[in-house]
């Protein structure tokens, strides 16, 4: 009996331990549309792939091999699925579906709502979630095939820009970049940025830092300057809480 649960034990951690990596490798194979495009077919797949690893791994009486040929036979039809959208238009609707436009010129469409089986509160909800919490503020809704709603206000109710009150509107060189961490420098950004450690220090030393590892964190912003966090401020705020 010892021997038979010995067996059983490690036969399912390594039955697990290959499932794992398998479906790891796998999903970095289907690439990061998975999550961030999840339409129901992404959403069907994701859970059938789960599904499929946690039979292999959990249930005994599942061969594994048949399993890993499963798994792996319906990533192999994702991927071919997703290539062959990419080059027709038919198929992508078939596949991922079309957005479906709910709002149209200020008018709301409910023969649109019941074809995307959404209820008014719902649609209501998608709204206030990106600030509208009136309906004749809003010039075109789209449903995205995500379930996401995009939205385009009307006129009157669009934010103004920096165009409209003739601020600065060129284009930053960057985005603002850590090169700091955890009292480390990020060398692959310092190499990125053609920034050298010494105009780093230079830098640091404008604002009385004399040891990067004073630095809790550091961010190099689009107009040059540093945004610094020391670990001093990082231990007073905990202080503060803790109080």
């Amino acid at each position: 009996m010892e021997n038979f649960f010995e067996v059983n034990f490690w036969e399912m951690i390594l039955r697990t331990t290959l499932s794992f990596i398998v479906l790891l490798f796998l999903a970095r194979l289907l690439g990061k549309k998975q999550l961030s495009q999840l339409t129901y077919f992404h959403y069907i797949t994701g859970i059938t792939i789960g599904s499929t690893a946690a039979q292999v791994a959990s249930v005994e009486e599942t061969p594994f091999i048949d399993g890993m040929i499963s798994l792996i036979w319906w990533v192999i039809l994702t991927i071919i699925a997703s290539m062959v959208a990419l080059k027709s238009s038919k198929l992508r609707n078939i596949v991922d579906g079309s957005p479906t436009v709910i709002i149209k010129n200020g008018e709301l469409s409910v023969q649109a709502m019941k074809t995307s089986k959404l209820h008014m509160d719902d649609l209501l909800m998608m709204l206030r979630e990106q600030s509208v919490f009136s309906i004749q503020d809003v010039h075109y809704a789209i449903l995205e095939t995500n379930g996401q709603l995009s939205i385009l206000k009307k006129p009157a109710e669009q934010s103004s820009t920096k165009q409209d009150v003739k601020a600065d509107v060129s284009i930053p060189p960057h985005i603002p970049i850590e090169v700091i961490a955890d009292g480390h420098i990020v060398w692959n950004t310092m190499e990125e940025m053609n920034l050298t450690e010494d105009l780093l220090m230079k830098k640091l030393k404008k604002k009385n830092i004399e040891n990067i590892e004073e630095v809790f964190y550091a961010q190099l912003q689009p107009n040059g300057s540093l945004y610094i966090c020391t670990r001093e401020e990082n231990k007073a705020s905990q202080n503060d809480k803790s109080e």
